[in-house]
């Protein structure tokens, strides 16, 4: 078996025209794969030049296989099973600019530099006041870029051709906003000069933009089987499913800058972020939110099985085709497409979705996924949405704890006030005292849902029927 480098495998030179700050296995199988497409299918032709973002990480792993590494998609593809390799060649070199932080800063002085890309994580693009403009380099991924944008604008003499497009892909919404206030905070910090600041707003973009693609990241169990496929002995593979989407809310001009959509791939440039944001949080993340408990007390353990399943697969359906999906302001076909790609990635055979691993803090996870739904829903129809009620009455009933009846145990884990305040309500052994109980916490919803007209009776009856009858039976109650 051979070593994966550049003497071993072929590496495509190119034109470094992209900094991104983050090594990890989501950049790697997301960002770095489109590039690769864009490459392969465009006139793009760029390569990346790699930033470790903290002090420790992987670019030495990266170098040492000369930046190539494979990507292995895994899933399902309009019904048909794919389990596919692909050679990812597009990094040029990964730096550690707290080892190389002149290499770094020269990074600034190259001409052809146009694009950079983050993924720092949620606590990435915060603003760290110890930072300084002479630190090498600055703690915080935004004061690195500030001091890179500074760089470059002295370089260039304030030339607004030499500005920059920036992508951030952290997982926080509106993450473009949010890096820009960051910058600007440095900016004064520094005491940088509305020159600069001037210079920053006209010739630099920074976008928000959404991610959406699950990277399960190296195939601990399958890496004997894919080395041996290969016969190279890669230790950077990263698995990820097939589907993949980047919306970007910037101008067309940037889109045409950055061709994704004319190699065939999911990156949307839009006016706004924000319905695209709700589409995922309400088709992906709601239905996950309520199959779970009904999966897991219907004696299902895994989200696939839970899709299969001839009564909870139709709940499911129920839940995101009927109710959530009636709740959306975007296109009825667009939805619908979007949908049956989540019920795909819910499917798929590769990923054993564990439903317990969805139930933390379920309750949290109600309030910002479904109830924004079964508000509209009832506004728009006039009557509760039934599938998403008796996903409440569910969670409701799994934090009750104890036993399913194949004795498997039911482990309900939330913040203290949350399960203390069930554990009372449990006691009373009323599920009238419950229904009401759970729905006046203000601490969860932020207001007192018994005054949603009907809430408190329709929770109780569903409480109660899966006290009596069990859950499946229930569930085939609201079919």
């Amino acid at each position: 078996m051979k070593a994966l480098n550049k003497e071993t495998a072929v590496k495509t030179q190119r034109p470094e025209r992209i900094i991104q700050f983050g090594e990890g296995n989501f950049l790697r199988a997301f960002v770095d794969w489109i590039i690769y497409n864009m490459n392969e299918k465009t006139d793009f032709n760029s390569s990346v030049v790699v930033v470790q973002p903290i002090e420790k990480g992987m670019v030495d792993m990266l170098n040492a296989q000369d930046c190539l590494y494979h990507v292995n998609l895994q899933g399902l593809d309009k019904g048909q099973v794919v389990n596919s390799l692909t050679k990812i060649d597009v990094i040029s070199r990964a730096l550690n600019p707290y080892s190389q932080n002149d290499e770094f800063m020269k990074l600034a002085e190259q001409p052809e530099m146009r694009f950079v890309i983050s993924n720092t994580t949620e606590a990435g693009i915060t603003f760290d006041p110890a930072c300084k403009l002479d630190d090498a380099p600055a703690s915080s991924y935004p004061g690195k870029l500030t001091q890179l944008l500074y760089h470059r604008y002295k370089t260039f003499n304030g030339d607004k051709s030499k500005g920059l497009i920036i992508f951030p892909c952290e997982l926080i919404f509106l993450n473009g906003h949010k890096l820009k206030e960051t910058i600007y905070q440095y900016i004064e910090l520094w005491n940088l000069g509305e020159d600069f600041k001037q210079w920053f707003e006209e010739a630099c973009g920074v976008y928000a933009t959404l991610v959406d693609r699950i990277v399960p990241g190296f195939p601990r169990k399958d890496i004997a089987a894919i080395k041996e496929k290969l016969q190279y002995d890669d230790n950077l593979v990263v698995q990820a499913e097939i589907f993949h989407l980047w919306v970007i809310e910037a101008p067309q001009e940037i889109a045409k800058e950055f061709p994704a959509d004319k190699a065939g791939l999911n990156v949307l440039f839009v006016p706004s972020e924000a319905p695209y944001h709700e589409r995922k949080v309400t088709l992906l993340n709601g239905p996950h939110t309520v199959l779970s408990p009904v999966a897991y007390l219907s004696g299902i353990n895994i989200v696939r099985e839970a899709c299969e399943h001839e009564v909870v697969g139709k709940y499911i359906h129920k839940v995101m085709f009927d109710e959530l999906m009636e709740t959306l302001n975007l296109p009825k076909e667009e939805l619908k497409k979007f949908a049956e790609d989540v019920l795909e990635r819910f499917n798929n055979p590769f990923v054993d979705h564990q439903v317990t691993s969805i139930m933390l803090n379920s309750f949290p996870k109600y309030e910002t996924r479904d109830l924004p739904g079964l508000k509209v829903y009832l506004e728009r129809k006039g009557e509760l949405p039934k599938g998403l009620v008796l996903g409440l009455a569910a969670i409701i009933t799994y934090y009750k704890g104890g036993v399913r009846a194949d004795d498997a145990k039911i482990v309900p884990n939330d913040a203290p006030e949350i399960m203390n305040l069930l554990k009372e309500l449990w006691a009373t052994g009323c599920t009238q005292k419950v229904a009401e109980g759970v729905l006046a916490a203000e601490s969860i919803w932020g207001e007192n849902l018994n005054n949603i007209p009907g809430l408190t009776v329709a929770v109780k009856a569903d409480l109660d029927s899966i006290q009596e009858k069990g859950m499946l039976e229930t569930v085939k109650g609201i079919l």
